[in-house]
């Protein structure tokens, strides 16, 4: 045994006198593997790939999660892209102007893996093919999708519609030798007719086909306990964005728009400086059966500083 992972092994068990062996483990040894969405910082990436992503390394990160569209996206999704950038400040998305070749050179030489994506709806249900060849040849397993389009969850008849929508998804995923992932925006967590569309959602879906990725600030900006979510669907959270809260912030409204997400964009904050019990999150996911961890900090500001702190406070816990 080296002597640095010996010395960090009796750390542990010298701490094991005050906390749980299993929540020293899982946090001291599976948080060191730490990725990063890159809708963090896609403006950097966007100015230079190449000089991002060896940026990235050198914060710390060992893996990251890609977002749409592609060029094999669906051309509905990559009209809408176009529709939305002129708010955002940047139109960079997918493999920002590389080729998929090119993109897995780039991540090899920086030591970086993919094992997520995020895609969208009419990608998924129309060329879930091509997400398969790529995922073969870069190494992802998860597509995922960020949100369901608004104009298709207005009631609870339609989340049991999408339900449907989601296990042939995730059939077909499978066949393609990948996982779907389904990241909550933080709408759907009040009660509808009696009953939270969220959890009829997660109900109705197989927990083989349908997996789920956690955003932990849209979570609470929405009003629901992450805890209580990873422990009610348990094993059935793979993924997870982690970020921390300047302060307990709501959605103006049902957390169900664009424009609802981008005004509470001020209100992230590094890993570690806000209010939310990142330690009991992060520990709770790993019992749960969490398997990858991803900052996200929407377009944060000076992500060159912001990205490594957190990516250093989150491998120190």
């Amino acid at each position: 045994m080296k002597r640095r992972n010996f010395i960090e092994t009796m750390s542990l068990v010298g701490a094991s006198s005050i906390l749980p062996l299993d929540l020293l483990f899982m946090n001291g040894l599976k948080m060191k593997n730490i990725g990063l969405q890159l809708f963090s910082c896609p403006k950097l990436l966007e100015t230079d790939f190449r000089k991002g992503i060896e940026l990235i390394s050198q914060m710390g990160y060992t893996k990251v999660e890609l977002f749409g569209p592609y060029t094999f996206s669906a051309p509905s999704a990559q009209e809408r892209w176009k529709q939305v950038t002129p708010m955002l400040g940047f139109s960079g998305c997918g493999y920002f102007g590389f080729s998929k070749e090119e993109v897995k050179s780039i991540l090899t030489e920086n030591g970086i893996t993919t094992p997520a994506v995020h895609t969208d709806l009419e990608t998924l249900e129309s060329n879930m093919e091509a997400l398969g060849e790529h995922g073969q040849f870069l190494g992802y397993e998860y597509v995922g999708l960020p949100a369901i389009p608004q104009d298709q969850r207005t009631n609870l008849d339609d989340y049991k519609k999408m339900a449907d929508r989601f296990n042939k998804i995730g059939e077909n995923a499978k066949k393609n030798g990948l996982k779907f992932s389904y990241h909550n925006h933080g709408y759907g967590l009040h009660e509808m007719n009696g009953e939270i569309p969220l959890q009829v959602l997660l109900d109705k879906t197989d927990p083989n086909l349908v997996f789920l990725e956690m955003d932990i600030y849209w979570t609470t900006a929405g009003g629901a306990d992450p805890v209580e979510y990873l422990k009610k669907y348990s094993n059935r959270y793979h993924l997870m964005h982690v970020k921390d809260m300047k302060e307990k912030v709501r959605f103006s409204g049902d957390g169900g728009d664009a424009a609802q997400w981008i005004e509470l964009f001020p209100f992230m904050s590094t890993c570690g400086t806000g209010v939310l019990d990142l330690p009991l999150i992060t520990s709770t996911a790993l019992k749960n059966g969490l398997k990858h961890f991803f900052v996200e900090q929407d377009m944060v500001a000076e992500p060159e500083t912001a990205l490594k702190n957190s990516c250093e406070y989150l491998s120190r816990l």
